[in-house]
């Protein structure tokens, strides 16, 4: 379980300074964060959860072999899919709702064929850990509250998007989850 908390935890802090820098460019380009976001519930539930279930998996003695075999390959590939959505946002991915006015939106990468892959690869990291670890009981209850969070999220960053969509919009990027 250590190891799995090393990469969980440490791709974490690698996300978060990534998102603080672009939050930073972001603020500095006239963005502006949308009012009514789940940020503040986020940044603890996401980290708590994935806490819970290595936990949950040391205490009950991890699952089986191909069970966690399964749920590294769920959990690689959530993490490629969250990567291939950072690097196609660029400077425009961040943790919180920040729209820059004008910019649009980001129609390449897995933006092609999802409306928000970044958060489908948050819920992939979760279910990948919970068979990773084989905390049933954690890992259900992480996936449905984060679920539930990520609607709330998900409907703040669309009334955001669309009340700075100008007309006159330059060739910026947005970032879209």
């Amino acid at each position: 379980m250590t190891a799995v908390a090393a990469i969980v935890f440490g791709a974490m802090l690698l996300e978060a300074r990534r998102a603080s820098r672009n939050e930073h460019d972001q603020l500095a380009r006239g963005g502006v964060e949308a009012p009514d976001d789940v940020y503040n519930v986020m940044r603890l539930v996401y980290p708590l959860a994935f806490l819970a279930m290595l936990i949950e998996g040391a205490l009950g003695g991890g699952p089986p072999r191909p069970v966690a075999m399964a749920g590294g390959v769920v959990f690689a590939a959530a993490k490629a899919l969250k990567w291939w959505a950072v690097l196609s946002l660029g400077s425009f991915w961040t943790f919180r709702v920040i729209v820059v006015p004008g910019a649009v939106l980001v129609g390449r990468g897995p933006y092609r064929w999802l409306r928000h892959p970044n958060y489908v690869a948050v819920m992939g990291e979760l279910a990948g850990v919970a068979l990773l670890t084989g905390a049933v009981l954690s890992g259900v209850t992480a996936m449905a509250g984060f679920g539930l969070l990520l609607r709330k999220r998900i409907a703040v960053e669309e009334r955001a998007l669309d009340a700075a969509r100008e007309p006159s919009a330059t060739s910026k990027e947005q970032n879209r989850d």
